[in-house]
């Protein structure tokens, strides 16, 4: 009787320890032979940039002579918020002429800063309408079947059906 009960209090305490285990998942760039910080500044050039590493996660809006390659770990550990535990974000800077690299900077979640979100809505003008006054809003106003003239949406000047 006492090894039964000692199984199961053993076996509810694996399992319980086990159910807190973190799940880590993998986001962005996955670097297989060659990582992002290897690369060399005045040496390698575009071509050589995506032959090593592929194509960027992003590139920069206003200068296309900017790539990014972005890589996020996170844990989640039972029900709770997952939380980002590492974030690599690696900025490889071309010449515009030579194509060849000029910097390589590593941004990592140390550099971040926690931004405060407001929730708060902006009130736009007008009213909101009722559930039962937009079922029925269209009552009376005319037909709920498209007209035959040529001035409906859909139909082309010329064209007959």
């Amino acid at each position: 009787m006492f090894r039964k009960a000692a199984l199961v209090a053993v076996s509810a305490a694996l399992l319980s320890a086990g159910a807190c285990a973190p799940i880590t998942s993998y986001r962005g760039f996955q670097a297989i032979e060659t990582s992002p910080t290897e690369i060399q500044a005045g040496t390698d050039t575009k071509t050589t940039v995506r032959t090593k590493l592929g194509s960027p996660s992003a590139t920069s809006t206003f200068d296309t002579n900017t790539w990014y390659y972005i890589a996020e770990v996170k844990e989640r550990i039972a029900f709770r918020k997952p939380r980002v535990t590492q974030r690599e974000i690696t900025a490889i800077t071309f010449d515009g002429q030579t194509e060849a690299v000029e910097r390589v900077d590593v941004i990592t979640l140390e550099h971040g800063k926690v931004i405060a979100f407001n929730g708060r809505e902006t009130p736009t003008r007008g009213r909101e309408l009722t559930i039962l006054e937009q079922l029925l809003g269209t009552v009376g106003r005319g037909s709920m079947l498209p007209r035959d003239d040529e001035s409906a949406p859909g139909n082309r000047p010329g064209d007959r059906r």
